[in-house]
């Protein structure tokens, strides 16, 4: 394999996320369905329940019938065919209502449990897209996108899809019986609803679109008050609360204003078949008096009519409020099918992932070169070898490319040249579990769950216990400072670690990256938040966790660099120099300004 080659799936386009607008509604559903294959199993069951219970309605309509024309005559009455017409009908109606129980039962488990498949992978699948693609969407407009929109598809499946099924059945069910009883009424119903049967899915195009925006303006929303929340102290820090507000209420107005001019859509459908179902109920009993004034209908036809007509409006008028919901359902669906389309640039390998054995790692950068969607080049051709078993410290201004050599070493990103070799393998060919068994990262803010202390650092390995995490904070000198908190380690640390302090967060951080025990150890300046008299005793203790083990350290203290085996000088974007603190003093004059810039500093503070 060449220097250059870019075998693998990352590219390093950082592509944004999909809105899917362009799919078709037939599209979103097969698409939909192939996702959650737990929404079509079984099926033909629950629709062979449903269209039984929704058989069992006409059962009325024909007892009226029958018992008007046969048992309730002006020439006689028939008690006895009148109590077998009810009991039968009576019958009928248990057999409907088990029918519709059961039905319901295996509907709501199906689609809970496609619900449930569908949240999986789509969050799944927003951990495989890289961070760029992620950060090309606000947070909480991202979370919308596996919660509210899913939830969207619950309200539809769960009660309109069915429905939907059950309507059209009605409906033709209704048709034929109505035209048994009267032929000529049967062709006025269908005259009267043929045009709001043209009309509609013409305004379901306008529905759709106006569903999209909906969906679209709900996640701009959650993002707005997300980044409110998450940034409260900036924003009181800063007193632009109501600037902060404005930005929210614009949002919320946003959202408000697209959802009135859906609903508006909606009411308007739903109105129209109210409207023409009155004017159809009004229609037949007026031509349905005159056929029965010359002998061709019965009473109890007519009354049938009547009660047929009414199963049949129900559904038009039912199905234009499904349609509706079909179409915000499918808005959020497409939402979701443009997270999945789109695709995760860091992943495992197809064939022949490797498996790395346990041990210091070797380190190499084979003219390895970066740059960001729509930018210029981050770095450019880095040739670069750590040793195993060295602390390396990587140094250089803001801007000059550490942070991105740390990503390309954790793979939290995959070079658009060259390769990034551990142990003379292409990090595109580790296995992902060997390689975040092997590597670990700890950034310079370090993330904590809001569990307690043990829980976030027990976190880094499937059944590590208190013990565990006792052993790793003595062995970092920090066991002492953790039973000195209130309730020990397990004081609770709050949403995102807010109840301790930025540099005791740090500490968590790193303890729970001692106890993943990697053999790589990326810190992007781990101690950098951390206060001076805890940064003694937490620096001898990383002496002893990272001995044994190659640890690279984003070095913004160039006391870091100091303590070092190698340090490695990166100035826009290109590894310039690399040797020892007291070698690159006597040679690189980028280091020696950057080391005189960091004394000066220090000797300030």
């Amino acid at each position: 394999m060449s220097a250059t080659d870019t075998t693998g799936t990352g590219t390093g386009s950082g592509t944004g996320l999909g809105s899917g607008a362009e799919r078709g509604l037939l599209d979103v559903l097969r698409q939909g369905f192939r996702l959650s294959p737990e929404f079509v199993q079984g099926l033909g069951w629950t629709v062979g329940l449903a269209l039984l219970a929704t058989c069992g309605r006409v059962l009325v309509p024909i007892t009226v019938q029958q018992t008007l024309d046969r048992g309730v005559t002006p020439e006689q009455t028939r008690p006895g065919l009148v109590l077998v017409l009810v009991l039968v009908a009576l019958a009928g109606l248990v057999v409907t209502g088990v029918a519709s129980y059961f039905s319901n039962v295996r509907l709501f488990r199906a689609t809970e449990s496609g619900l449930a498949t569908l949240r999986t992978t789509a969050f799944r699948h927003v951990h495989d897209l890289s961070v760029l693609t992620q950060n090309t969407e606000r947070r909480g407009a991202l979370v919308s996108r596996v919660t509210s929109d899913v939830d969207t598809i619950s309200t539809f499946v769960q009660w309109g899809g069915l429905l939907l099924v059950l309507s059209t059945g009605q409906l033709l069910v209704a048709t034929v019986l109505m035209a048994v009883y009267s032929w000529q009424l049967t062709l006025l119903v269908w005259a009267a609803f043929l045009p709001l049967f043209l009309v509609i899915p013409r305004l379901q195009k306008r529905v759709s679109l106006a569903y999209g925006l909906v969906r679209r303006r709900v996640g701009e929303t959650l993002g707005a008050v997300a980044e409110s929340v998450v940034g409260a102290d900036t924003i009181r820090a800063y007193g632009v609360q109501d600037r902060t507000q404005s930005r929210i209420d614009e949002a919320i107005d946003a959202q408000r204003s697209a959802a009135t001019r859906a609903q508006f859509l909606v009411a308007f459908s739903t109105t129209a078949g109210a409207l023409t179902s009155g004017l159809v109920v009004a229609a037949v009993v007026l031509v349905g008096t005159l056929v029965g004034v010359d002998g061709d209908l019965t009473l109890g036809r007519l009354v049938a009519v009547l009660f047929l007509l009414q199963l049949f409006t129900t559904p038009v008028q039912m199905g234009t409020e499904v349609l509706n919901e079909l179409q915000n359902a499918a808005a959020g669906w497409r939402r979701i099918l443009g997270v999945m389309d789109t695709p995760a640039e860091v992943t495992e390998p197809e064939t022949g992932a490797v498996e790395l054995p346990r041990g210091p790692v070797t380190v190499r950068f084979e003219e390895v070169g970066y740059a960001y969607p729509g930018g210029a080049p981050v770095l450019t051709d880095v040739t670069l070898d750590l040793p195993s078993g060295s602390r390396v410290a990587v140094v250089g201004e803001t801007g000059s490319g550490k942070t991105t050599l740390a990503k390309l070493l954790t793979r939290l990103m995959d070079p658009t040249q060259g390769r990034v070799l551990l142990d003379g393998v292409d990090l595109r060919r580790v296995a992902t579990r060997s390689l975040r068994e092997r590597v670990v990262m700890v950034p310079q803010e370090g993330f904590l769950f809001d569990l307690d202390l043990a829980a976030n650092v027990a976190w880094a390995r499937d059944g590590a216990g208190e013990d565990d995490v006792r052993r790793v904070l003595a062995q970092l000198g920090l066991l002492g400072w953790a039973e000195s908190l209130a309730h020990g380690l397990h004081t609770a640390v709050g949403p995102r670690g807010e109840s301790l302090s930025a540099g005791e967060r740090q500490l968590v951080a790193l303890a729970r990256a001692a106890l993943a025990d990697p053999d790589l150890l990326v810190l992007d300046e781990a101690t950098s938040a951390v206060d001076p008299a805890t940064e003694v005793a937490l620096q001898r203790a990383l002496d002893g966790v990272t001995r044994g083990r190659t640890s690279v350290t984003i070095a913004h203290r160039l006391s870091t660099a100091e303590a070092a085996d190698l340090v490695v000088v990166v100035d826009a974007g290109r590894v310039v120099d690399a040797g020892s603190h007291r070698e690159l003093l006597g040679r690189s004059e980028i280091y020696q300004g950057l080391h005189a810039s960091w004394t000066a500093h220090t000797a300030a503070v």
